[in-house]
C-alpha cells in the first residue's frame, strides 16, 4: 500500500500519521514545490515538483504514481483537490485510486457563494452572502442584515483576504480594489470545527470529531477543546450525505443559541486535525481500509471529551549540500 500526499508543506503531523499507520506495510511520498517544505522530510520518500499551475504539472504527478506503484493520492492544499478530480480517470487508469470527493463538490467548496446558496436550497442555516453590493446595502437598509460583515474573496482558502468591515465606506474601498468579492454576515457565537471521514464506497460518514474552537491563528485552529452533540452529529450526517462528499473532509460550524449554523468545507485535511487523530479518531486508518476495499464501521463520537489542543511551534534543522 503506497500513499502519496501533494503539496505537503508544514503539514508534518499529516505525514507523519500516514508512515505511522502503514507501519511498514507500504511506503507515504510526498511532494511540494520547494525543499524548504518541512513536511516532506516526514515521508519515506520525496518528489520536488513544479507548481500545479504549469502546464505538464499532472502528468508530473502521474508518472510518480506509476514509478512509485501509488495505490491512493490525496492533496492538502484546497486549489488542488478539483485539478486531482478533474483527472480522476488518468489516475484510475494507472491503478490511483483520488482520495477525495467529486470535481462539482470541490468546486463548490471553493466557490463560498456557491455553498451558501446550497445550503440555502437545502434549508440548512448559514450566515447570508451577497456578491452584489447593492443588494447587500438593501438588506442593510431593510435590516435584514446589519453591520459588522466580513469581505472576502468569493474562492479563496486559508482565510486569506478577508477583512471585517463596519460601513458602507469599507465597501467602497475594498471592491473598488478588488474583483470577485463577497459579504458574509458576522455569525456571533461558537466556532466549532469538524474532523469528518465519509467512507469512499458506503458513501455514509463513518467518524466525526467536533471541537469548540478557542483560538484562531492564521487561518487554522490554534486551540481547541473536544465536545459531543448526537444533534450536531445528525446534523453533520445528514449533509455530508445530501451533498455527496467523499474521503476526509473539514467542516466550520458555529453554534448561535444551540443553533447550528455551516459556515464552510474544505474536503481535505483541516489544519486542526490532528486534534482528532490524538483523541483516537484515525482518519488515515479508514483511508487504508478503503483502499484495500474494504468498508469502515461506524464509529462517531468515539473519542473523549474535554480534551484540549494547544499548538506550538517545531523546526526542522537540514543541509542541502550533498542533494
Amino acid at each position: 500500500m503506497n500513499i502519496l500526499i501533494l503539496s505537503a508543506g508544514t503539514r508534518n503531523k499529516i505525514v507523519e500519521y500516514f508512515v505511522k499507520t502503514l507501519n511498514g506495510k507500504g511506503k507515504v511520498i510526498a511532494t511540494d514545490m520547494s525543499r524548504l517544505a518541512p513536511a516532506i522530510y516526514e515521508a519515506d520518500k520525496y518528489y520536488i515538483v513544479p507548481r500545479m499551475t504549469d502546464s505538464g504539472y499532472i502528468d508530473i504527478i502521474i508518472d510518480i504514481c506509476k514509478k512509485e506503484n501509488i495505490d491512493g493520492v490525496l492533496s492538502l492544499i484546497d486549489p488542488e483537490l478539483s485539478l486531482l478530480a478533474e483527472n480522476k480517470k488518468k489516475f484510475k487508469d494507472v491503478g490511483t485510486e483520488i482520495i477525495g470527493s467529486s470535481y462539482d463538490l470541490c468546486e463548490m467548496s471553493l466557490d463560498k457563494y456557491q455553498m451558501f446558496l446550497w445550503l440555502c436550497k437545502k434549508g440548512y442555516k448559514c450566515a447570508r452572502s451577497y456578491i452584489d453590493k447593492n443588494e447587500f446595502y438593501n438588506a442593510v437598509n431593510s435590516g435584514e442584515i446589519e453591520y459588522p460583515v466580513f469581505v472576502k474573496p468569493a474562492r479563496g482558502s486559508a482565510s486569506i483576504a478577508i477583512s471585517e468591515v463596519c460601513d458602507k465606506d469599507g465597501i467602497e474601498l475594498l471592491f473598488s480594489h478588488n474583483k470577485g468579492l463577497m459579504i458574509q454576515e458576522y455569525l456571533h457565537g461558537q466556532e466549532i470545527g469538524a474532523d469528518v471521514y465519509i467512507d469512499m464506497i458506503s458513501g455514509e460518514a463513518v467518524s466525526i470529531f467536533t471541537k469548540k474552537k478557542i483560538k484562531m491563528r492564521a487561518g487554522e485552529t490554534d486551540k481547541a477543546v473536544s465536545f459531543k452533540d448526537e444533534k450536531l452529529f445528525n446534523i453533520i450526517k445528514d449533509f455530508v450525505s445530501e451533498a455527496g462528499y467523499r474521503g476526509q473532509i473539514d467542516i466550520d460550524i458555529f453554534d448561535i443559541d444551540g443553533e447550528y449554523y455551516i459556515s464552510e468545507v474544505n474536503p481535505r485535511f483541516g489544519g486542526g486535525y490532528p486534534h482528532a487523530y490524538e483523541c483516537g479518531c484515525n482518519h488515515m486508518k479508514l483511508i487504508y481500509n478503503n483502499l484495500e476495499g474494504k468498508k469502515n464501521t461506524d464509529v462517531i463520537g468515539s473519542y473523549k471529551e474535554n480534551m484540549y489542543m494547544m499548538k506550538y511551534n517545531e523546526i526542522c534543522i537540514r543541509s542541502f549540500e550533498a542533494e
